[in-house]
């Protein structure tokens, strides 16, 4: 319901934008920009499901051979006391842990490209318990939203994009995401457990969260005096890591003598399929924020914002100039590091509008993106809170980005 008023009302809010302007101000070629804007972003659509589909087939044969060889069963039976009690609803060593641990350990390295695949294929997993196909259900729900406010260790496409600007110090966004990323996380899971009254003072919840908590504030203390190191941590240590899971599910395949390319041929189909169910979805997202775009209302939306906090005597208004690639953020991606590349190129890599821009990118998640494209690879319609919540994490998030940029960047 919520995704339906929000695409019809980006919709009609660009055609009265459209109007006005045409109308006051005399600007003949608006709705020609409007109608453009619909027809570049359906071809973007097009081709990010496109790319989508070399990497959705790439790791759903991936995991393939990781169940077939054991590796996700082996990682399913680490996680699975803290997966018992945040999803009740999923048996014990069910598959679909094993995929959400990976999506998770993707999404805090920063791999995008790698967590889309492995979580669409949880939440097929998690589809198979469903009992009502066309209503998301509870571990649906917890997933999701874990997953959009999600954990971000190390944010590798961040640093490389702030390097290839030139920036003089990439990393300096590195320990203000990690932070931001942990609270939005945090008010994620609180927000969820809530509604469905998990218990969240039980001792392996806690002993699992306190663990996660230990090792990021250990991992903070040893990068802070050892900032050299901060770098080549982010640069080489995610994607090290990455290649060295794809070695090792080869290797536990090769062990217990499973045909690893015909398994890896067998999961690959299953992600030609996901692509095509996704494409209408993303063409429908895109294209309304595109139009919203382009009619002027986003610009007019963030200048209100601006007038609106210096007249109540709030002069710190720096933040709003980032507050673009923050806003492009819970639709798609790939606008909202648009916008960061903008600011950068207007404000420069360095500025603290630079920097906060950068931050935003990678603290904040695709929120609807990921709605339009888990959801509809399994033809859910009825999404029940699932996007309240995942954006009072992405609300949270972007609270701690400004708090934390004003503590780091000033």
């Amino acid at each position: 319901m919520l995704l339906n008023r929000l695409w019809i009302g980006l919709f009609m809010i660009a055609m009265l934008m459209g109007l006005f302007k045409l109308f006051v101000f005399g600007d003949q070629l608006i709705f020609k920009e409007i109608v453009d804007a619909l027809f570049s972003d359906a071809k973007n659509a097009f081709e990010i499901a496109l790319y989508l589909t070399g990497a959705l087939c790439l790791w759903m044969g991936i995991m393939q051979i990781g169940e077939k060889g054991g590796a996700v069963q082996l990682l399913t039976k680490a996680v699975a006391p803290l997966f018992e009690k945040l999803f009740p609803e999923v048996p014990a060593n069910h598959p679909a842990q094993g995929s959400m641990m990976m999506n998770f350990s993707a999404n805090m390295l920063g791999l995008d490209n790698a967590a889309t695949p492995l979580g669409l294929k949880a939440m097929n997993q998690l589809q198979e318990l469903n009992p009502k196909p066309d209503t998301a259900s509870n571990a649906q729900i917890m997933f999701l939203v874990l997953n959009t406010s999600g954990l971000t260790i190390i944010p590798v496409s961040i640093l490389a994009f702030r390097t290839a600007k030139g920036s003089l110090a990439p990393s300096d966004v590195f320990l203000p995401i990690l932070f931001t990323t942990f609270f939005a996380s945090l008010v994620g899971l609180i927000a969820v457990a809530i509604k469905q009254k998990i218990n969240l003072f039980n001792r392996v919840v806690i002993a699992y969260l306190g663990s996660l908590t230990a090792i990021i504030v250990l991992l903070l203390i040893w990068l802070i005096q050892r900032p050299d190191l901060v770098t080549p941590v982010s640069n080489i240590g995610g994607n090290l890591l990455l290649f060295s899971v794809i070695i090792i599910f080869l290797l536990l395949g090769i062990r217990n003598k499973i045909n690893v390319y015909e398994c890896f041929i067998d999961g690959a189909k299953g992600g030609f399929d996901i692509a095509i169910k996704i494409v209408p979805y993303l063409v429908a997202i895109l294209v309304a924020v595109g139009v919203f775009k382009a009619s002027g209302a986003m610009e007019l939306l963030f200048d209100g914002l601006k007038h609106t906090l210096i007249y109540v005597g709030i002069t710190a208004t720096e933040f709003i100039d980032a507050l673009p690639t923050a806003f492009m953020k819970p639709f798609s991606g790939s606008a909202a590091r648009g916008m960061m590349v903008s600011t950068f190129e207007t404000h420069g890599v360095d500025s603290f509008v630079g920097k906060l821009a950068a931050t935003f990118q990678g603290s904040t998640e695709t929120t609807f993106y990921v709605l339009a494209v888990y959801f509809g690879s399994v033809g859910i319609k009825k999404t029940r809170y699932a996007a309240g919540a995942g954006l009072l994490a992405d609300f949270a998030g972007i609270i701690a980005a400004i708090l934390l940029a004003y503590l780091f960047y000033t």
